[in-house]
């Protein structure tokens, strides 16, 4: 089954730098299941992202690559998460960037 990682930038990022290279150990990556990601891909069609590059705005997920999640839009996807805790790991990542930036 599909799985979709989640990380932290321990930087920002920076015009011109691509993010297109999957390395979840150096960005703490937490997996999620797909059954859990697509219902939140659906909430978050709208929530302005980068894709891949700060050069690519877009708005959700990128299903096929990385998608970098500004610190303005972290409470969107911090309300789009239920309460399961499948997201507690997830919710945590998320408020840890928060507060970095």
């Amino acid at each position: 089954m599909a799985v979709h990682a989640f990380g932290n930038l321990h930087r920002s990022p920076a015009s011109g730098e691509r993010y297109d290279t999957y390395e979840p150990e150096r960005y703490g990556c937490v997996v999620v299941d797909d059954q859990w990601v697509e219902p939140l891909a659906e909430k978050l069609r709208e929530v302005p992202v980068y894709w891949h590059s700060l050069d690519l705005p877009g708005k959700g997920l990128d299903d096929c690559g990385i998608t970098l999640i500004p610190p303005a839009s972290i409470p969107a996807v911090l309300a789009a998460l239920d309460a399961s805790e499948v997201w507690a790991t997830l919710g945590g990542l998320l408020e840890e960037a928060g507060a970095g930036s």
